[in-house]
Parts: C-alpha cells; structure tokens; sequence
C-alpha cells in the first residue's frame, strides 16, 4: 500500500505530463486510442465514482461556514465561463463543431485539480473543495440549461437528452460512491487515497480518444483552437479574481474562486460531446484538459507569494 500511495502521488504531481505524453502517443498512433471512444462515459463515470467515495460531510462545512464565498464561486463558475467561450466563439468566428465544443466545456461544472492547485497557491482549499462539489451537483440541471441557451443558434439541441447523460455520467457515480463510503468507511478510507491514480489514468484515457478521433481536425485548426482554449482558461481565471476581490473577498478566498472558475470538468466536456455531437466538439475539451493542467501550477506558484492576512488563514 505505501508504494501504491507513493505512485499515486507521483503520478498526480506529474498529470500535466502524462497528459502531454499521451496526446501525442493518440496523435501519432490513433488507431491504438480509437477503440477507447465507445468507454469515454464509463471513464468519466469512474472519475466521478471516485469524487463520491472520498467526499465527507465537512466538504459542505464551507457552504455554512462562508455562504457567500461559496456562491461567488458557484455563480462565477457557470456565469464567467460560459460567458467568456460564447464572446470567443462569436469574435473567432469559429466553425460549428468548435464553437458548440468552446461552449459546452465553459458551461461544465469546476474540475477536480482544481483542488489540488488551490491548495498549492495557499487558497482556501475547504472553498475550493465546496465549489467544485456543488457546481458539480447542479451540472445535471445547469450545463444543459447554459448551453441550450447559448449554442442554439449553431445547432439543434436536445437538453433533456443532454440532461441524462450528465445525470447518469455524473450524479449517479458520486451517488454511488457516497452510498458505499457511507456502507464501507474503513475499506474507503484506504482505497480513497489511491483514487487520483485511478482518475489521472481515466482522464488521460479519456483525452487519448479524443486526439485519436480527432486528428485531421487538430491539424486543420490547432492553433486556432489552442489560442481560444488558452484565452478561455485565462481569462477565467482573472475575470474570476477580479469578481471575488470587487466583492470584498480575502486574498485567500479569492485565490480559490479564481482557479476554481478558471478550471473546468473537461473529461465531461468530452463526453457530451462525444455523446451527443460530432467528435470534433470534443477537441477544445481535450486540449483544455492538457492546457488548464500546465497553466495551474504556473498560476499556484504565483498565487503562493500573494500574502494571506493573518485573519484570512489561521495557519498563515
């Protein structure tokens, strides 16, 4: 078990690697990953069975303890975001497939690692943690809602097609998870720690398929479509900062709702899209997955020497 746990935290410290590793071994070789396509929402259902078997109910003590930093975070989550990819699809004009892709990763719900790079840029990880959490239970209901509202004037939507998916994809898997936590504790206290090794494998898997699927498309407009994800994901984070600071919240609280906006659930994003739309919808999610997992701990190592008052963080 000691060396499982070590190999865990290894391979969750070098993610943005194995990433990068395994885009190109699917760009090159796509016949190895296309296979992969048809198990993307299993994958993505294993990630989310792992975020229910290790979430306690102090991850909630935050929504009771800071209320309204909770909220800053949630509403940011699926107000800038969406926000943001919908001016970049318009300004870039960019072709159908991508402009529904830019959008439905901007209206998924915060993504795991966003944790962990809150935690190494000296934020509230407890926010972090509550806002990836609950803008994850409300993504059955929102992601659907926003993007119907948002890509119906490039493609016909079906949002209650789209709304059992992430219900199945997403909800029943942290449904489960809590279930057999609540029935197993001992056991999944254990296993709990070795689940990012299980999550980074499904995400690389899931990002492999969709390069794999993908490629001629990614030749055509990788720069383009590199250019709006980096934009996408940056912006977020500085409109996301910007808000909680106009609304008075500390440095220490403000880091997390940053990187919490800026960070999304793109193994979702590529579901839906491999699930619903043309595979090409699923390229902007896949290089989000790769781009946020590079920008993040640039972002962390600059937060960390923004200084939290003594009032903001006890352990500061």
């Amino acid at each position: 078990m000691p060396h499982l746990l070590k190999l865990t935290q290894f391979v969750s410290k070098t993610f943005a690697l194995w990433v990068l590793l395994f885009a190109f071994l699917a760009f090159i070789s796509p016949e190895a990953f296309l296979e992969i396509r048809g198990y993307i929402p299993y994958l993505l259902g294993i990630v989310m069975f792992g975020m229910g078997i290790t979430l306690t109910f102090n991850d909630f003590s935050e929504v009771v303890k800071h209320p309204k930093s909770v909220i800053v975070g949630v509403v940011g989550q699926f107000v800038i975001m969406p926000s943001i990819a919908f001016a970049l699809a318009k300004l870039f004009v960019l072709p159908t497939d991508l402009a529904i892709g830019v959008i439905l990763v901007g209206a998924c719900p915060g993504g795991t690692s966003s944790n962990v790079m809150t935690y190494l840029a000296k934020g509230n990880t407890a926010l972090s943690v509550a806002c990836t959490t609950i803008s994850t239970l409300l993504a059955p209901l929102l992601t659907p809602i926003i993007f119907y509202v948002l890509a119906s004037q490039w493609i016909d939507i079906d949002a209650s097609a789209m709304f059992a998916s992430v219900l199945k994809m997403v909800l029943f898997p942290i449904f489960l998870g809590l279930v057999i936590r609540a029935l197993f504790k001992k056991q999944m206290a254990q296993i709990s720690q070795t689940m990012p090794l299980v999550s980074v494998i499904a995400i690389v898997l899931i990002l492999a398929a969709v390069v794999a699927g993908s490629k001629d498309k990614i030749i055509d407009s990788g720069l383009l479509i590199f250019g709006v994800v980096v934009l996408h994901n940056c912006l977020g984070y500085l409109v996301g900062f910007i808000a909680a600071k106009t609304l008075r919240l500390n440095n220490y609280d403000s880091k997390a709702i940053a990187i919490e906006v800026g960070m999304q659930n793109s193994g979702l994003g590529a579901a839906l899209a491999t699930a619903h739309f043309n595979p090409i919808a699923a390229v902007p999610s896949a290089v989000f997955s790769f781009w946020h997992n590079v920008s993040g701990p640039i972002l962390a190592n600059y937060f960390s020497t923004l200084k939290n008052q003594h009032d903001e963080d006890p352990s500061s």
